[in-house]
């Protein structure tokens, strides 16, 4: 495994305050999401961030998407920009920039392909919650990509910690290095 940092992004996905407070460990997990944060920005490593949103009504939401469709009526009755925002114990900095996507992989309805490109990234460091939602899509899209992946597997959470055991175990390692947060902040 190559230890440089250039062409590399840390992407923190899905970091929304309303989301994290689903998650019962969110308190640790944001502790190790902030890690990462800073020892990409002590390494001059971009940090980009990704938020899942939508315009006000939510009509982007198709009635066939069965995972977004559920939840149509409450998004369309709620403030995105506040449901976007950024659990704030790890928000962006002044200059680092957010992407928004409309789907559940990164790449889905975003400009992150554009925003990748003219960085010169081609090499993303993935956090993000869920393990089998953002960072599964994400990844298998990236890797399709050629882009070369690593996955902090403590700063990813899933509501089910046996599908993120499986994925961070057993598939993510096809197709990116796993890596803790610690083992990443000493390359």
């Amino acid at each position: 495994m190559e230890s440089t940092t250039q062409n590399t992004a840390l992407l923190v996905m899905d970091m929304q305050a309303g989301i994290l407070a689903m998650l019962p460990t969110a308190e640790a997990f944001v502790g190790n999401v902030a890690k990462a944060i800073a020892h990409a920005r002590e390494n001059k490593i971009p940090v980009i961030y990704v938020v899942v949103g939508f315009r006000q009504g939510a009509p982007e939401i198709n009635p066939n998407n069965k995972g977004f469709a559920a939840a149509k009526e409450r998004f369309a009755n709620i403030s995105m920009d506040e449901f976007m925002k950024v659990h704030a114990d790890i928000a962006p900095q002044d200059g680092e920039l957010t992407v928004i996507k409309r789907r559940v992989s990164a790449f889905a309805g975003s400009d992150l392909a554009v925003v990748l490109s003219a960085l010169e990234i081609k090499h993303m460091v993935l956090t993000g919650i869920a393990t089998s939602g953002v960072v599964l899509s994400t990844l298998r899209q990236a890797a399709d990509k050629d882009y070369r992946l690593t996955v902090l597997a403590d700063c990813c959470a899933d509501g089910d910690e046996e599908v993120h055991r499986v994925l961070t175990t057993k598939v993510f390692p096809r197709q990116a290095d796993v890596l803790t947060v610690e083992e990443w902040s000493k390359m």
